[in-house]
């Protein structure tokens, strides 16, 4: 077993990740599991800054950073992984920098650039897992497109003036939807975006944090994640509500890897 794999010959490791390893259901084993996990984050901004610092603090091995952006001075009231002196710099590398400051036990790789379907699919196939932290709607729809031919578990978040989502798109499970199956692709959706709407600051860390949980637990094989499961939050109210939904039998993107029902119940 590489030194990248265990945490039991190393008493700094063995402090660092202490808390979790004190957790039943993730114990050594389940350490030992981050340490191995390779995750892409396709954002490092207001979603990928907590997420991206969640796993990097839990030991997630191997960091793939994708942002084409550079950091600005409108960002920092809610971009944590960024400060002011890094202003003009590329995100993914301003991001780079501060992960490894918190945790240098890991890898991180900062990819400055934009993805196309082929390049997702490319990075899809050579990780365990696919965190979904962009801004907009086009770029989902291409990540899940290539999560969905790869078999690849996605994390989905989303955030907007007050209201947050998350979801888990585990494709290696037969009755698992894709992000296409509740959010179908049209030319016609009506896009929000913070720089003209705004978002309240800590609803990006509440959100990020949520998909850096799941990420924790589908890497470590542990409770129950967001799979059919929408889960959204009412900052403005405080308010946390679950949707469930089910595959879309009719489903552009996933219809073909085997029979579903389609079905929508609140919580």
């Amino acid at each position: 077993m590489s030194a990248q794999s265990t945490v039991l010959d190393d008493d700094a490791r063995l402090m660092r990740y202490a808390r979790h390893i004190l957790l039943d259901e993730l114990g050594v084993e389940g350490q030992e599991r981050l340490l191995a996990a390779r995750v892409l984050i396709v954002g490092a901004g207001g979603l990928g800054s907590p997420a991206a610092l969640y796993l990097a603090a839990a030991g997630v091995g191997q960091l793939l950073l994708v942002d084409d952006d550079v950091v600005e001075l409108s960002n920092l009231q809610r971009q944590i992984l960024h400060t002011t002196v890094g202003l003009g710099r590329a995100k993914a590398e301003s991001g780079r920098q501060a992960l490894l400051a918190l945790n240098p036990d890991i890898q991180v790789q900062a990819l400055v650039e934009r993805l196309d379907d082929v390049r997702l699919r490319e990075l899809a196939a050579d990780v365990d897992l696919v965190l979904d932290c962009c801004d907009n709607f086009a770029t989902r729809h291409a990540i899940n497109r290539a999560c969905v031919a790869t078999g690849t578990p996605l994390v989905s978040g989303a955030a907007i003036k007050f209201s947050g989502q998350v979801s888990v798109y585990d494709l290696r499970r037969d009755d698992s939807p894709c992000y296409c199956c509740l959010f179908p692709e049209a030319d016609d959706v009506e896009e929000l975006r913070c720089a003209t709407t705004g978002v309240l600051g800590p609803l990006l860390g509440m959100v990020g944090s949520v998909q850096a949980a799941e990420a924790i637990k589908l890497i470590v094989g542990m409770g129950e994640p967001l799979v059919g499961r929408l889960l959204s939050v009412d900052a403005l109210r405080m308010q946390w509500h679950t949707i469930r939904f089910r595959r879309d039998p009719a489903c552009p993107v996933c219809a073909r890897r085997g029979p579903a029902a389609a079905a929508c119940s609140g919580d």
